[in-house]
């Protein structure tokens, strides 16, 4: 089963995106199903019909679904949430107040990306694209399946069979609500599921990761970072989609400025994430909504290609750690040690090599970690963050 999740900052056209890829995919025989984890599910107004938590025909090999987030939760969350609401309601936070807070913020959105391993198990699909939220959320998202898993070790670290020994003194001392069979079989449950679907997401052979961008500088940033935290949870992006790119038979004066701009930022895109494909979308003459549109932008940006196919394979930046320290690792071909340049500015990493530079917009755990040294190594460049000044 191929999957394909398409992301990139609000407002920049990923839905549209995910939608055109899904219908193309779909008219090339695939059976095909586009899925939101957006709370703003806007699928619906993409394909300007109505859909909700099942599986919906659109059209032919085509199905859309807006996932069902309360049924989502029931499913994965409804037992640990029932007992975690007992425990604050144990230390005095009101009945509501616990119901609520015993929901992770994120765990919405993650169990709607447990519906792939569902997909997967059932092969009922052929392909899987799945509209992402907006990239801040995305990236939690996608990190998630780790942060859940810590926390489920460090909030049980007792274990099944200690809780069942320590729960009668416990008792007798407190009236504190310890978890019983089935909180530790949910939870039992649940991490094999997250390990699943991280396995899935992660599976070079199955899954990428599609960025939408526009030719703008904060649009770029946000990509740029985002890009770096992919790699960082071993994520695999496959292609950069440039849309809206004012088209060149506009010859209207009033477009100059703008079409200067969006050419300066073409070529930074380029740079900065090569070397991923990059594949260009025009601006449409009309609102991308329903079928005719969405086969459109399909058939403008994919060309004769299939858009199920892998454009890129790998990692453009890896990063290792060893407790607090981390090294970066970008593939340079070709490159000689007196070519190199490394600076760091800020959140940015400059690299330059010979007349050519590019700037790597860090991630929060790199950011404020010192260089300590960078290498070339087996066509590599490694560059080593350290915690705190290095004298």
């Amino acid at each position: 089963m191929r999957i394909i999740l398409c992301t990139g900052k609000g407002g920049v056209g990923k839905t549209s995106v995910a939608a055109a890829t899904a219908l193309r995919a779909s008219e090339l025989g695939y059976k095909t199903i586009v899925l939101s984890t957006d709370a703003a599910h806007s699928l619906s107004d993409s394909f300007d019909i109505s859909l909700d938590g099942e599986p919906r025909l659109i059209t032919p090999n085509l199905w859309g679904q807006e996932t069902n987030m309360p049924q989502a939760l029931k499913t994965y969350w409804d037992t640990i949430q029932g007992w975690m609401a007992a425990l604050l309601a144990w230390r005095g936070v009101d009945e509501i107040t616990a119901d609520e807070m015993a929901i992770f913020p994120g765990m919405e959105e993650l169990a709607n990306l447990l519906y792939i391993t569902n997909y997967s198990d059932t092969k009922e699909y052929d392909v899987v694209i799945v509209d992402c939220a907006p990239t801040g959320e995305t990236l939690r998202l996608l990190s998630f399946p780790e942060i859940l898993r810590w926390w489920i070790e460090k909030m049980f670290p007792v274990g099944q069979a200690a809780a069942h020994m320590l729960s009668p003194l416990v008792q007798l001392v407190s009236n504190i609500p310890m978890p019983g069979d089935e909180v530790f079989d949910s939870i039992k449950h649940l991490s094999i599921e997250l390990n699943r679907i991280r396995e899935l997401i992660t599976d070079p052979e199955k899954a990428s990761i599609r960025l939408v961008v526009n030719p703008e500088k904060m649009v770029i940033k946000e990509a740029q970072r985002t890009f770096t935290y992919l790699n960082l949870y071993g994520y695999h992006t496959d292609l950069i989609i440039c849309n809206r790119l004012i088209p060149d038979e506009i010859k209207d004066p009033y477009f100059a400025y703008w079409k200067r701009n969006q050419s300066e930022y073409y070529s930074v895109i380029e740079q900065c994430f090569a070397p991923v494909p990059i594949l260009a979308l025009p601006l449409l003459e009309r609102e991308v909504v329903g079928a005719p549109m969405l086969r459109a932008m399909g058939s403008s940006l994919y060309g004769d290609n299939d858009p199920t196919k892998f454009f890129f394979r790998g990692q453009v930046q890896s990063i290792d750690h060893e407790g607090s320290n981390y090294t970066l690792n970008l593939p340079l071909p070709l490159a000689t040690k007196g070519d190199i340049g490394v600076m760091k500015s800020n959140d940015e990493l400059i690299i330059q090599v010979g007349y050519f530079k590019r700037n790597i917009i860090l991630p929060s755990i790199l950011r404020d970690l010192d260089i300590v040294g960078a290498k070339l190594e087996d066509d590599k460049l490694k560059i080593r963050f350290v915690k705190g000044q290095v004298k």
